[in-house]
């Protein structure tokens, strides 16, 4: 059997020199130690990709950790490193601590980190592979199993073992592989696949033997004839001009072919004459010629003072937050300093909290950095993104400032000089699912002091968690109060549809008079506006008119919502969906009535109110790829779409200059959420979609349905007073013992059995109460039941001296003990923290 090297033990006639400490990017909370063959004694370092063997017929890339030469202390036989990967680190000296502190932080794995830090392209995909030896005969006839899994091989030489499984129609082929190998039927070994191939193009440059002007006159003779090859060769210098610059100046073969509107031959010709030379080039996304580069605008007076102030609270914090007003110029801000510290030779992280922020701010920062910009996230090719992930690891290579959602906090810094967090306040930087669960402002304030960098959080709204930081000297506080151009914030209107419906004002409709007045006189005088309603589909609830049994979930403890479009009921959750039923499938009598709106909906009214005027929606179901949210945030910025209806997509930092009217259309499901940061969220949300509306010189209107007008929160939002809001809800949570005056981790325990998971959570609280002060639960979450699984959580409440590390044994041994009982073991147990 190949693929696997010989074990490293006393019987392999040698003993190893030196051991390799290896992260494998599996939930595994330890490396695994392994022998360094002679012949790679001198190349393994640390932070190293090799491929271990791991399991049975497995293979995995691997990160070394460590190199040393201490035997284990209890023997047994080592395996070997399969190969090595590289010649120079993949990691950056730094990003193995950082990791760590993740790990220990944030309640998970090693591994776990591991396999969410590093892009899928630069690991090595395993694939066993069986190869057929016909030359063999059987000695006598073979078991049953065995003949079928030589037969299933036809004609073929080569089969995966998912193959034989399929073809066969046998499970566990491995007892039954083994047996083959033995008696010389087949082979096996792993095919590995290196999944990431640097994307390329052809450039083509002059040839080095013509080094001044007057040596091309020989060229254009023997072309004389040549009439193509010589339009080829002019237009390659018309566009090139090779002798005004002392480093050799390319072109790319396709821009160059389509220049001169020739053939490939005809360059090919041109090649072979030895007047170009041709060879291959990796890409890099958004690189610009620095000719075509911009200047950054200069100052407002007040984001001058505001600029000069950041850098005296760097001068003595590491990190400081800005809290200015929607439009008051923050970017300009953010580029000033990524400029400065550009300049200094270290790097720049900008954050965003969505992918779909960085399709607006990504061809403004090209302008004005060109190929010093890069971007990075999840919705890249995996070429784009291990391309990045290569840049930042090259030596000798100017700093980049790196755009990116919470994902790009893993890359290989090796000179991180400052980091900035735009809408610190979004909850879309805290990571949901899978491990590590982690928050990115947190981790990018952590990461920053590893580096010696500073950090700048910004919001128009700060999270409370800043806030209280920066009222008590931990962060520095600069307050921005002024739009830009001396523009005027909008002016909030607050419309009781409960009042509204009672007088059948607003029967049979989603918009207020007051609303549809507003938007006739934008849509008039050629404005646009936007809608926002944050649920997606038509209605998130179908009922039946006779027994009142609501459509839901076969798999999760939710209301089916209908999408129209699509004529099925969707579960949110896990994607289950059902044709519309013509009758209730409950008692098979009776229609069924709509409950709550969506934003298709809205949508739809929308049509038949102002019919003839193009509306585009954004929410997931119409943004569900990066070209289809860029495509319908391009259209309604060039003035293309007159509205946009979306869901809290819509509402984050977006930038467009002829938006004058906002509705939001129930600011009441935005405040009745059961969750302790529910006011804080919803008064994030409705300012953040106010800041949409007005921009520059003109002051813009916002209409706020909602049936309680009167409520606290929103007499805060009709008058911008985040001070107050902040207060209240800090006095709140202080009383009430939630973050942020304490640290709360909250347990989460799932089972496809009810009863096991309530016997077990009852169980696991009680034990933990033995430990531990400040546990509350088990309790049902709001949804109990996601994918099959029952849930239930368990809160933890700890004091902010107590560090989450030194909860994390009592929570392992807990963990470890009530799993060793069997009917517990298919419990499954996670740590969400800071939640």
């Amino acid at each position: 059997m190949t693929g696997y090297s010989s074990p490293c033990d006393e019987t392999a006639n040698r003993l190893p020199v030196k051991y390799a400490e290896v992260l494998l990017p599996l939930p595994l909370a330890n490396t695994y130690t392994y022998c360094v063959p002679e012949e790679m004694a001198s190349s393994v370092r640390k932070n190293f990709r090799v491929i271990v063997p791991f399991g049975k017929k497995r293979y995995y890339t691997a990160i070394v950790k460590e190199v040393h030469d201490h035997a284990p202390e209890t023997p047994y036989a080592l395996k070997e490193l399969f190969a090595l990967l590289d010649g120079t680190p993949v990691l950056s000296p730094l990003q193995m601590k950082f990791w760590e502190w993740m790990a220990s932080y944030y309640l998970c794995t090693l591994g776990d980190v591991y396999k969410a830090a590093v892009p899928s392209e630069l690991k090595l995909e395993s694939e066993t592979v069986v190869f057929y030896s016909p030359d063999v005969e059987a000695q006598k006839p073979l078991p049953e199993k065995e003949q079928t899994v030589l037969d299933a091989f036809g004609l073929e030489a080569s089969l995966t073992v998912a193959a034989l499984e399929k073809k066969t129609g046998l499970r566990n082929l491995i007892p039954v592989l083994n047996s083959l190998v033995n008696r010389g039927h087949v082979t096996v070994n792993e095919e590995l696949r290196r999944r990431f191939v640097p994307k390329t193009e052809t450039v083509v440059r002059l040839a080095p033997c013509y080094v001044r002007e007057e040596d091309l006159i020989p060229v254009f003779g023997q072309l004389h004839r040549a009439k193509q090859q010589e339009k080829l060769f002019l237009a390659f210098l018309e566009r090139i001009q090779p002798f005004r610059s002392p480093a050799p100046v390319e072109i790319s073969k396709k821009e160059l072919l389509r220049d001169a509107g020739v053939s490939a031959s005809v360059l090919d010709a041109l090649l072979k004459r030895g007047v170009l030379t041709a060879h291959e080039k990796e890409l890099r996304p958004l690189s610009l010629p620095a000719e075509t580069l911009q200047p950054l605008n200069e100052l407002s007076a007040a984001q001058q003072t505001a600029f000069e102030e950041i850098r005296r609270v760097f001068a003595e914090k590491s990190v400081c937050l800005l809290h200015g007003v929607p439009s008051c110029g923050k970017t300009e801000i953010y580029l000033h300093l990524a400029r400065e510290t550009l300049q200094q030779g270290r790097q720049v992280l900008y954050l965003l909290p969505e992918i779909a922020l960085t399709t607006q701010i990504t061809e403004r920062l090209a302008r004005v950095l060109g190929n010093r910009l890069a971007v990075y996230h999840s919705g890249l090719s995996g070429h784009e993104r291990v391309a990045v992930w290569n840049r930042l690891l090259q030596a000798g290579q100017p700093p980049l400032l790196v755009l990116g959602a919470r994902s790009s906090l893993f890359l290989p810094f090796t000179n991180l000089g400052l980091v900035i967090v735009d809408e610190e306040q979004e909850p879309s930087y805290k990571q949901q699912s899978p491990a590590p669960r982690y928050h990115a402002r947190n981790a990018a304030v952590m990461l920053a002091s590893m580096y010696g960098a500073n950090v700048l959080l910004g919001s128009a709204t700060p999270s409370l968690d800043s806030f209280r930081n920066a009222r008590t000297g931990k962060y520095g506080l600069v307050v921005l109060k002024t739009r830009y151009g001396a523009g005027l914030m909008p002016e909030i209107h607050l419309v009781d549809i409960k009042d509204l419906k009672r007088r059948k004002i607003m029967k049979d409709t989603l918009f207020s008079p007051l609303l549809k007045t507003k938007m006739d006189e934008a849509l008039a005088c050629g404005e646009q506006v936007i809608l926002f309603q944050n649920r997606r589909g038509f209605a998130p609830v179908m009922e039946c008119k006779s027994c009142g049994q609501a459509l839901h979930c076969v798999q999760c403890d939710v209301s089916l919502t209908w999408h129209k479009q699509a004529n099925r009921l969707v579960c949110h959750y896990c994607g289950y969906s059902i044709p519309l039923p013509s009758r209730c499938p409950s008692c098979s009598e009776g229609e069924m009535r709509l409950i709550g709106f969506g934003t298709e909906q809205v949508e739809e009214e929308m049509a038949t109110l102002f019919p003839g005027t193009k509306t585009a929606r954004l929410d997931l179901d119409t943004a569900h790829t990066r070209r289809a949210c860029e495509r319908i945030l391009s259209d309604f910025e060039q003035g293309k779409t007159p509205v946009l209806i979306g869901t809290q997509m819509v509402s984050k930092g977006l930038d467009f200059d002829r938006v004058s009217v906002v509705g939001v259309l129930n600011a009441d499901s935005l405040m009745n959420f059961p969750d302790f940061r529910a006011h804080e969220r919803a008064f994030h949300l409705m300012m953040q979609v106010s800041g949409r509306a007005g921009r520059r010189e003109q002051q813009g209107t916002v209409v706020i349905q909602t049936s309680q007008p009167a409520h606290p929160l929103l007499q805060t939002v009709r008058t911008f007073d985040y001070e107050t809001m902040a207060q209240v809800q800090l006095n709140e949570r202080q009383l009430f013992r939630y973050p942020p005056y304490i640290r709360m981790i909250t347990l989460v325990l799932r089972s496809q059995s009810e009863q096991v998971l309530t016997h077990f959570s009852a169980m696991y609280a009680g034990a933990l109460r033995k430990e531990l002060s400040g546990i509350y639960g088990p309790f049902a979450p709001p949804v109990n039941r996601v994918q099959t699984l029952y849930v239930r959580h368990i809160m933890l409440k700890l004091e902010r001296t107590l560090t989450v590390a030194s909860v994390r044994a009592t929570l392992d041994s807990v963990s470890r003990k009530m799993l060793s009982v069997p009917e517990h073991a298919h419990v499954r147990i996670h740590y969400d923290v800071d939640n």
